[in-house]
């Protein structure tokens, strides 16, 4: 049986009834995310993505990492205790704070949302970075966000893709700063008639068949892999599933689904990948194959292999880092709305730059340039 008859059926019942309750709660949510990443951005983006960067990509990016990893901690939290979703960990128990070049099957919208719940736990929530689509990007104050936090936005089109892969991840080579890469192969998430476009394409050219992912694409990998290479510690090979049904957006903000999550982790060492693109792409293909097999076993089983390599969130954490979050963004809202209109002057300014910055994707340059002691250090950082 393959995995979507099991895992992408939407006439299956949702895990949770959509009770009135659920939709005034999602709704509820939902208006504190959008509210406190719109004073959060407003306020301390100018300062932390522009007025710091002019001095230190670094210093920038570390601070950018700290402040917008406390609002990304608001997911989990939503994910974990207030849907009750439990999230498996399995596969192998990995380091905190390492650099990697992470890479997950795409099964539906919200993948990548459940990544945080995994960077949550090492350290590194606010590092993390995605390859996404370019309209995403230009998406009113999440778009802002995507933006400050350096997403790269993608065309879908390798001859335009590939130079703003390279060219924008080639600023994230010092080895100095937090970064947790994030692709997906596939390029778009998983449904039976790409599937069976992608099982056509694999036996004209004499590929693997696979059944429960999409043919991985090699370039932007690749692309990624050779210009970071010297500065990573590993690559985590992530394979997602879930048990009931795929979730959308909404069955998040209102908690109807999903049930479970599983996320499984292979840590493979950056030097026992091979270094040339043709061997890259065998490795790949390899990888992809495996993970084909692993969610093969996991509808055979119900889950994956050596189970519980992570711990549960501890909500203390969760409802500080909340109350944290929601405590600040109402002391600048109370500022922006009853204080001096010179806060409602910065609001006004802060919110044109980063409309236009998003929507031309530019960042300032460090005035003082970069020092030849630092091998990292090119133009384009």
């Amino acid at each position: 049986m393959e995995l979507s008859q099991v895992l992408a059926s939407d006439e299956k019942a949702k895990h949770f009834p959509l009770t009135p309750f659920r939709i005034l709660r999602g709704v509820i949510c939902l208006a504190i995310l959008l509210s406190t990443a719109f004073i959060c951005l407003i306020y301390f983006a100018p300062i932390a993505a522009v007025l710091l960067r002019f001095f230190s990509t670094h210093y920038s990016r570390k601070v950018v990492s700290f402040l917008f990893g406390l609002w990304l901690g608001l997911w989990p939290f939503l994910f974990e205790k207030i849907n009750e979703t439990r999230v498996v960990f399995s596969g192998e128990h990995v380091p905190p704070q390492e650099r990697v070049l992470l890479m997950a099957n795409h099964r539906t919208e919200v993948d990548w949302m459940y990544l945080w719940d995994l960077a949550l736990r090492k350290g590194c929530l606010g590092h993390i970075k995605y390859l996404l689509k370019k309209s995403l990007i230009r998406l009113p104050v999440f778009g802002w966000g995507f933006h400050v936090l350096e997403f790269i936005p993608l065309e879908r089109k390798l001859e335009v893709d590939e130079p703003v892969i390279r060219q924008m991840v080639s600023t994230f080579t010092n080895p100095q700063d937090p970064l947790w890469l994030t692709l997906f192969p596939e390029g778009t998430d998983f449904t039976e008639q790409k599937c069976k476009s992608s099982q056509e394409f694999a036996i004209k050219n004499g590929l693997p068949v696979l059944k429960n992912v999409l043919l991985p694409k090699t370039k932007g990998f690749y692309a990624c892999l050779e210009i970071l290479r010297s500065s990573l510690d590993a690559v985590y090979d992530v394979t997602i599933a879930y048990k009931n049904q795929c979730p959308t957006l909404l069955d998040n903000v209102f908690g109807v689904d999903p049930s479970q999550v599983h996320i499984h982790i292979r840590r493979i060492p950056i030097e026992e990948i091979p270094a040339s693109e043709k061997e890259a792409f065998a490795w790949l293909m390899e990888t992809f194959q495996l993970k084909d097999q692993l969610l093969s076993n996991f509808i055979a089983n119900g889950h994956f292999p050596n189970e519980g390599t992570e711990e549960e969130l501890s909500t203390a954490k969760c409802l500080v880092n909340f109350t944290l979050v929601i405590a600040v963004s109402g002391i600048l809202a109370f500022f922006t709305f009853y204080s001096f209109i010179w806060f409602k002057i910065y609001v006004g300014l802060s919110c044109l730059y980063l409309a236009s910055a998003a929507y031309f994707n530019f960042r300032p340059q460090p005035l003082l340039g970069c020092t030849n002691e630092k091998p990292w250090c090119r133009k384009s950082s």
